[in-house]
């Protein structure tokens, strides 16, 4: 059978398997850690150590070896959620934790505990009670802390293993993970924290009791029991997180702070002994503090204070310290994001920072774009003379990861495939990922008064005939799909070549363009965000031979809500859509997200029912596909079944795909592969012909 694109896509899980990630640089440089799996369609990652100045490498950890299997057999519970959350579809080591010299390292697999060393090479498994999720050895690599089910436990380096925290018997608390919308939306995957010497673990209570209960069942099941999820809809209860010091010779407590005003444990850092730093955040996002708390007995003071009309945004990779204690944060000032230092932005205005790689006595290494250029992303370096430095320069996507003088930077570009991780000054990790069996040819332009980044691709060989026209947006917050990396614009290029000209435009709302842009989305998702899909194709109608009696629109969760609305909004633009895990009532989302943009739909209902699809039902008179994953509990399938009954009641053909046992990604590879096809199919049929004006 001869290998097609679909099918090299779902193979290779969107071309990403074979190459090195995860990347850990120790404090003194001398050695990267990293996962990577043997070959481009290999799914089970290894454990790895490259040497940076010879470029040599050493395998330190094999699942087939450990386990004599990959890992995706016994996972607990809590790993699922874990890769779900992080949409993370490879098996094996997927995640890793070292001791703080980054000579130890921790990982599970199976639920099974395994350490090693990194300088040794050598790792085994300690067989504790189980199953394992989330080992973290010590600072000073004396003993190995985890979780198990809903409780947070201990390991000796000799196997044995006793418990730390938990409460037996409640079943609707647990010690030591990350509630949903932490984990989901605030990029908090984990729940504890070591102190500096050992001694004690911060530790997350998290009582979800009080959270609405949902259940998702597997209909191609019946035999099979729902699973029951507490999921903090819009408007409902969040869990009730609290945070603790925990002693290992015994006692502890509670880190005090006002949670009725700040309930959300954004994120904790503990890198001082005798000062734990947490983020806390209001329940509507529209105000922020890092307080330190004293571990002995858990009062708190503030050191920087943050607050916004609309929202204040997470930054990743925030807080950090300098070597003397100084507080590293971001902060939206002057109309952009901007490092803070000690409270006083330090970054220039036509910067948006992104996120804080890494802090060093004096200086914070950071990732930002130009506000003029969203297209890319560069690694800089702020020291504390108040320079500010570009690392990269080539036009690209580029990330990086720091250790002592070691500095490792990813880059991708638009004219190569893949991308390139390499020591600063030296050797190049090795990647195993497939080059694709496409090239991607789109040409990026920056269209009208708004200038919206619009990536635009035509089949490479196009005779110049008028061309029907797929638009292939994400469109909402948090994610951009115009971007100066090659592999961005695989998929978009490979519908281009079944003959579309295909449009993918970054409107309001989306990352890069500062302050005032992302906030134009706040309190309506819809209007702003299909606006601008339209004013692109108008813009792009005036350069390129675009028919425009046969348009259609795809996307992926906000993108399928995002193709859904202007099938049913603008019909006469729009002549066919393809929804996929669309969130068709925003009632129906969690509270982080959703209220951030929409706001309390209990104290004004007017944004929710502005934005709902739902009451747009009856106004549908195109052909619309609606695709969900019925294991989905991020986006939950009652999004797809509530449309589609509406739909229904209204008298509205439609069609819907339902995908059984897939969640909100889509990694099994056949599942992948013919829904890529099943769109291509329902696309040249909606399209075959000229659409009627009305």
């Amino acid at each position: 059978m001869s290998d097609t694109f679909p099918r090299q896509h779902a193979r290779t899980q969107r071309l990403t398997l074979g190459d090195p990630r995860n990347l850990v640089v120790s404090p003194d440089g001398s050695r990267v850690v990293f996962a990577r799996s043997r070959a481009g369609d290999d799914p089970v990652n290894c454990l790895w150590v490259l040497d940076p100045i010879s470029g040599s490498e050493r395998l330190v950890a094999d699942p087939l070896v450990l386990l004599g299997a990959n890992d995706d057999e016994d996972l607990p519970a809590e790993e699922r959620a874990r890769r779900e959350r992080m949409r993370e579809g490879a098996s094996g080591v997927t995640s890793f934790t070292t001791d703080r010299s980054a000579s130890v390292v921790a990982l599970a697999l199976s639920g099974r505990l395994f350490v090693g060393g990194l300088l040794s090479g050598q790792v085994r498994e300690l067989s504790v009670d189980g199953p394992v999720f989330d080992p973290r050895p010590d600072p000073v690599a004396t003993r190995v802390a985890y979780v198990s089910g809903a409780t947070l436990r201990i390991a000796e380096l000799d196997g044995s293993s006793w418990e730390l925290a938990g409460e037996s018997g409640i079943p609707d608390v647990t010690w030591g993970s990350a509630d949903f919308v932490a984990a989901e939306e605030m990029g908090r995957q984990r729940g504890y924290w070591w102190s500096p010497d050992g001694a004690a673990i911060a530790a997350c209570r998290v009582d979800v009791g009080g959270v609405p209960k949902w259940h998702i069942a597997d209909p191609a099941h019946p035999d099979r029991q729902p699973q029951e999820i507490r999921y903090p809809a819009a408007g409902t209860n969040n869990p009730d997180v609290t945070l603790h010091v925990l002693a290992l010779n015994g006692g502890g407590i509670e880190v005090v702070w006002d949670r009725q005003t700040y309930p959300y444990l954004a994120q904790v850092l503990w890198q001082r002994p005798d000062r734990l730093l947490l983020v806390v955040q209001s329940r509507y996002q529209r105000s922020l503090m890092v307080l330190a708390a004293d571990p002995r007995n858990g009062v708190t003071e503030a050191l920087f204070a943050d607050g916004d009309p609309a929202w204040v945004e997470l930054v990743p990779g925030t807080p950090a310290l300098l070597g003397d204690g100084t507080v590293v944060m971001c902060a939206d000032r002057d109309g952009c994001r901007r490092l803070m230092v000690n409270g006083t932005p330090v970054t220039p205005i036509h910067l948006q920072v992104r996120s804080v790689i890494a802090t060093q006595d004096d200086e914070v290494w950071f990732a930002a774009n130009s506000l003029d250029e969203p297209t890319e992303l560069h690694v800089w370096k702020w020291t504390s003379d108040g320079e500010v430095t570009a690392i990269t320069t080539d036009a690209g996507v580029h990330t990086a990861s720091v250790g002592g003088s070691t500095v490792v930077v990813r880059s991708a570009t638009l004219d190569q495939p893949g991308a390139i991780t390499s020591v600063v000054n030296g050797p190049v990790i090795q990647s195993f990922a497939q080059t694709p069996l496409i090239h991607a040819s789109p040409t990026i332009h920056r269209f009208g008064p708004s200038r919206l980044a619009t990536a635009v691709l035509l089949p490479h060989d196009h005779d110049g005939s008028p061309l029907p026209v797929l638009l292939d947006p994400y469109g909402g917050p948090h994610a951009q799909r115009v971007l100066k990396a090659h592999n961005s614009h695989l998929v978009s290029q490979w519908f281009a070549d079944q003959g579309y000209a295909v449009i993918v435009t970054d409107g309001r709302g989306t990352p890069g363009r500062g302050t005032n842009w992302e906030r134009s989305v706040l309190h309506d998702l819809a209007t702003p965000v299909l606006d601008d899909q339209i004013a692109a194709l108008d813009a792009a109608s005036l350069e390129y031979p675009l028919d425009l009696t046969r348009v259609a629109v795809r996307g992926w969760s906000f993108g399928g809500y995002l193709a859904a609305l202007a099938v049913l909004r603008r019909p006469d633009i729009f002549h066919a859509a393809i929804a996929g895990a669309p969130v068709t009532e925003w009632r129906l989302y969690d509270t982080h997200y959703t209220e951030r943009y929409l706001g309390d739909p209990g104290e004004d209902a007017g944004p929710y029912d502005a934005t709902s699809l739902l009451p747009l039902a009856d106004q549908l008179w195109r052909p619309l596909l609606l695709v969900h994953g019925l294991a989905d509990d991020n986006v939950v399938a009652a999004h797809t079944l509530q449309l589609s009954s509406a739909l229904l009641a209204a008298g509205k053909p439609h069609e819907v795909l339902p995908l059984v046992g897939v969640t909100h990604m889509t990694p099994q590879e056949q599942v992948a592969e013919n829904l890529l096809l099943h769109q291509l199919e329902f696309l040249r049929r909606s399209l075959a012909s000229p659409a009627p004006l009305g």
